[in-house]
């Protein structure tokens, strides 16, 4: 098959990608795996991350296998079945991604993973977008879900409303019948509005952002935080001035791992006086499925920054790793017209 390849991540993952036209071909799909046609995949940041910080010291090299193709999320077709995977036909149309980096990513045109990490794409949702909801979509579906009660009017504030997570937070959160107050940048002030924000807080144009959260005169204001960024540092420590007594403070994303001290240091050191949960996205079949349902009838929709083909891997992480992509960077693996593998010369 053709892959995208690595076995060092020296100087950085996409310089030292390969593309290679006749790659090993995943294996024969065993119990409840299935063999996936990758139709088109999304990028996300743990695809970089991950292998550059355990590959060279021999951890990730024993966990993934070498050589291997990058990605985790994606869209694709049934190829073939396990025996404990039958009730899904081959042609079938599934999304879904893996827990984590492996050998047969997202990056090549088959990989294996079992039944329960995928859901059957609904009609009429596009290939790409669906390519691009497992991981952010999860994760705030996950961040938001238990800690507000769907049609309660709960008012949550979601710090990094742009991202990846943030995007899908925002429009999760209006689904759950929440007002929603996010905070990004400038130039993200309307794609916040765009899908759903009731309010947008420009936090390069305040000087204290956590003291414009505190005498906006309307007390403890918010039932949850979501936290996808980590800054400011006193964001959680302050807190208690806009966060109702009984709230969580759900932490997504970080700049260091020390904003997980938050969790230990005792409120009367200056600490915290809210729940703080730091979040660990769990692969649940049942909010993929319910995602799929809401790109189906467009209650959340997908922001793409661009759709690259699949020759032009590097320059899509390159892109990612900018920083200034404003929505999931998407790429083209294989042609959705091309039933069969023998049409690319692999037999099992």
């Amino acid at each position: 098959m053709k892959a995208w390849l690595y076995t060092t991540t020296s100087p950085s993952l996409e310089k030292s990608l390969t593309l290679h036209n006749n790659a090993l071909a995943p294996p024969t799909p065993k119990n409840n795996e299935l063999l996936i046609q990758v139709l088109s995949a999304s990028l996300n940041h743990t695809d970089y991350q991950y292998p550059e910080q355990f590959l060279n010291s021999g951890l990730a090299r024993l966990i993934i296998g070498t050589p291997a193709s990058p990605g985790i999320e994606f869209c694709g077709r049934v190829t073939a079945t396990g025996p404990l995977a039958q009730h899904l036909k081959e042609g079938t149309i599934v999304y879904g991604c893996h827990s984590r980096p492996t050998q047969f990513g997202t990056l090549a045109e088959y990989l294996v993973i079992k039944a329960d990490k995928i859901a059957i794409l609904p009609d009429g949702v596009d290939i790409n977008s669906a390519s691009a909801v497992s991981i952010c979509g999860i994760t705030a579906y996950q961040a938001l879900e238990g800690n507000v009660k769907p049609g309660s009017g709960s008012s949550v504030l979601i710090n990094g409303g742009s991202g990846g997570c943030g995007q899908f937070a925002i429009q999760i959160a209006k689904a759950m019948g929440c007002r929603v107050t996010a905070t990004c940048s400038t130039r993200n002030m309307e794609l916040c509005l765009r899908i759903g924000a009731d309010e947008v807080i420009d936090y390069t144009a305040e000087e204290d952002l956590v003291r414009k959260l505190a005498s906006r005169g309307s007390g403890m204001e918010f039932d949850c935080i979501i936290d996808n960024v980590g800054t400011p540092s006193t964001l959680y420590y302050e807190c208690h001035r806009f966060l109702k007594e009984e709230g969580v403070f759900m932490q997504v994303g970080v700049e260091s791992v020390r904003t997980y001290l938050r969790a230990v240091w005792p409120a009367f050191l200056g600490g915290g006086r809210r729940r703080y949960v730091i979040l660990r996205r769990v692969d649940d079949n049942r909010r993929l499925v319910k995602l799929g349902e809401w790109l189906g009838d467009r209650t959340v929709q997908v922001q793409t920054d661009g759709v690259y083909e699949f020759h032009d891997v590097v320059k899509a992480f390159e892109k990612l790793r900018s920083g200034h992509a404003r929505g999931k960077i998407v790429v083209r693996v294989s042609d959705p017209h091309a039933r069969d593998m023998q049409s690319f010369g692999i037999g099992f």
